[in-house]
């Protein structure tokens, strides 16, 4: 996996591409919802330095697999590392709603989207989430 400088617009932005992609796949919806928000320019990125990030974590994702395709697309140390790279909490609050934003977008809670938000609320000891609906049992 390549790393990106702590607190990095990169590091930032891959946590929301992490996010779009946890549920699987990646949708229209979700990416009309980032550029609705403003993102990627809050990380100061241009959309073309997002879609890079996305593409540079699914080849990260491919490479890393080793040839198990049954692993899950997020698995809990993959998370943390990605977290870690993310130490400013005003950077971390807009990670967050950002990721939220994009879990939100298609009206349903993918089980790995809850994975990587429940992880960066924990990690980051969160009190509160912004907008977070409710998971279905």
């Amino acid at each position: 996996m390549r790393s990106y400088p702590p607190n990095s617009p990169k590091a930032a932005a891959r946590l929301v591409a992490l996010t779009m992609l946890a549920d699987g796949h990646v949708s229209r919806i979700e990416a009309q919802t980032l550029e609705r928000l403003g993102l990627p320019k809050a990380f100061g990125l241009s959309v073309e330095d997002l879609s890079a990030v996305l593409q540079g974590l699914c080849e990260d994702l491919l490479c890393s697999s080793q040839g198990d395709w049954c692993r899950p697309v997020v698995d809990a140390a993959l998370i943390n590392g990605l977290l870690a790279e993310v130490t400013d909490p005003g950077l971390r609050a807009t990670v967050l709603r950002a990721c939220v934003a994009v879990a939100e977008a298609d009206e349903e809670l993918a089980d790995g989207e809850c994975v990587v938000l429940m992880q960066a609320i924990q990690q980051w000891r969160v009190g509160t989430v912004p907008s977070l609906k409710a998971h279905p049992a």
